[in-house]
């Protein structure tokens, strides 16, 4: 196996160095049938959202034909790549036949990786021992064949991962200092929303960074650059009330907007990590393959922009020197230099630490929902297409009434550590007892009511109480506890390659969200949002 590999590798390589790949910024739209909008009723910006919406086809910006640069001369510092300077008039249009030499990249999963690269898992080769249950090791090397038949997008990295959710490097960011001495709209401006009531536009990012577990310098950048109001004033009227340009009514006002942008980030950023965005779709229907050998937090800038503008004006915003991520750079230094100090997100060989269920030994509960997403990250259709991202299960007491009442019953440690957050029906626990949620595993119990609430800074032991389950801090159709897993600041998929166990019972995804079942050996406890009695389950006294 190894010499059959190492010859692979050589083959490749030779062949790469004879084939001419165009590395074009922008590449001719596929026509496509765009799907029919429909309309939703306007979310609770922080709350922790349990149905899917519904995005309408923004229609606010024109497409207005640019000429594009054909060549980027820009070296990407995330994987040493110098775009080709051959003249467009020579260039060709055949794709590149040599086999991909892929690295690995924190976070990729055999699966993910071949339903990218358009291949099947065992057609994927390596030294390495690949498996379907596990994560690949950063930097492993992956020989993998070039199916890819369409044109893509560039290959060229523009956001670290790290920059995109809430990780370490926000660690020392002050979002009130930056916005005031910034001293552009967002300095001065307060939003109303029905939850909370009135609310300073610094206060509202911090928040929405915090509970959703995103960068809030990814937050200030897109304001910047879309509105001006960071540094400045509103571009135009339109931008003062849709500061991130998504012309829809449902979505009017800032915190609302950037509500729409963290949602439509975050389901491009873990559908690439699950392997099931494969293209872009512009609003005028056309089509664009991903390069599959990008990274997830490229993806989730390259999905946001496409969704409001046409693809000549997408690629001039993207282009690394003149648009969206020069302007980044300008106002928060070198992403990539901050990423470097914290990746890889998924360490190699990592694996969930032991967990107990969430509630009191001898008490009946139910699992009311299988897989779904783990904080605002709704289920979403766009442009006919529905991504989610399946971080999080719900367990309601069995006696529970229907509604939302606070229950009796407790909520306990399923693990010990420290209390982090505690407010707005979240609480926020901190297994390496650092202090900081952007850090290894974090555990999210969600929906816990103010009353007898544990403190922040509270250590917990496991099974420690935590609180009573309620519909508290968000859209709920009943009093339940919404848990899920967040790993140096990333939300963790709930059946995926770090299987989500809890006294040995694994956590099984179904074909939609809600849906799904927890398994040990031959028991089987089916989700169920009326609390049947296939979901019931109940914690033995000596587990």
């Amino acid at each position: 196996m190894h010499r059959t590999f190492v010859f692979i590798v050589i083959l490749s390589l030779i062949l790469s160095a004879c084939a001419t790949t165009p590395s074009i910024w922008g590449v001719p739209p596929t026509p496509t049938t765009e799907a029919p909008t429909q309309d939703l009723l306007r979310p609770d910006p922080f709350a922790a959202q349990d149905n899917p919406v519904i995005f309408p086809t923004s229609t606010n910006t024109p497409a207005i034909e640019i000429k594009t640069p054909a060549v980027i001369t820009a070296t990407s510092k995330a994987n040493n790549i110098t775009p080709v300077t051959t003249p467009e008039s020579t260039r060709t249009p055949l794709f590149d036949t040599a086999p991909f030499l892929y690295y690995a990249q924190s976070g990729d999963m055999l699966s993910a990786v071949a339903n990218r690269f358009g291949v099947e898992e065992n057609e994927i080769t390596s030294n390495a021992d690949l498996t379907k249950t596990t994560l690949i090791d950063p930097g492993t090397l992956l020989v993998i064949p070039n199916h890819v038949t369409e044109p893509t997008t560039p290959n060229i990295q523009l956001m670290p991962d790290a920059e995109i959710i809430f990780s370490m490097t926000a660690k020392d960011f002050n979002v009130k200092d930056f916005v005031q001495k910034a001293n552009g709209h967002l300095s001065t401006f307060r939003d109303y929303l029905g939850s909370t009531g009135a609310i300073d536009g610094d206060k509202a990012i911090d928040r929405l960074a915090i509970e959703n577990s995103i960068n809030p310098r990814l937050l200030l950048g897109l304001l910047e650059y879309e509105s001006r109001w960071v540094r400045g004033e509103p571009v135009d009227i339109l931008h003062t009330e849709y500061p991130m340009g998504f012309n829809d009514y449902h979505f009017k006002g800032m915190t609302v907007q950037m509500v729409w942008a963290i949602n439509t980030m975050s389901i491009a950023y873990y559908g690439w990590r699950a392997g099931t965005l494969t293209h872009l779709k512009f609003p005028d229907g056309a089509t664009l393959r991903i390069d599959p050998r990008l990274n997830a937090g490229t993806v989730a800038i390259q999905y946001l922009f496409s969704i409001t503008h046409s693809q000549s004006q997408w690629a001039q915003i993207l282009n690394p020197d003149s648009g969206f991520p020069s302007m980044y750079k300008e106002m928060f230094g070198d992403p990539w230099a901050r990423a470097e100090a914290v990746n890889p997100i998924f360490p190699s060989a990592l694996n969930q630490p032991t967990l107990v269920l969430p509630f009191v030994p001898n008490t009946k509960w139910s699992l009311t929902g299988g897989p779904h997403n783990g904080w605002g990250q709704l289920s979403v259709q766009i442009y006919g297409d529905f991504h989610s991202v399946y971080a999080a299960i719900d367990f309601a007491p069995a006696a529970a009434r229907s509604g939302c009442e606070i229950s009796p019953a407790w909520v306990t440690a399923s693990a010990p550590g420290l209390v982090v957050r505690s407010e707005n029906g979240a609480v926020m626990v901190d297994l390496d007892g650092d202090g900081y949620e952007q850090t290894g595993w974090n555990l999210l119990y969600m929906h816990i009511s103010s009353q007898e609430r544990v403190k922040v800074g509270t250590w917990l032991e496991t099974n420690d109480r935590i609180g009573h389950p309620s519909c508290e801090g968000g859209v709920s159709t009943g009093t339940h506890l919404h848990f899920a897993r967040k790993y140096n600041g990333e939300w963790v998929t709930a059946d995926g390659p770090i299987p989500f166990i809890l006294n040995g019972w694994r956590v099984v995804a179904g074909d939609k969200a809600y849906e799904g079942k927890l398994v040990r050996g031959d028991e089987v406890v089916i989700a169920d949002p009326n609390a049947e009695s296939k979901s019931n389950i109940t914690r033995k006294p000596d587990e």
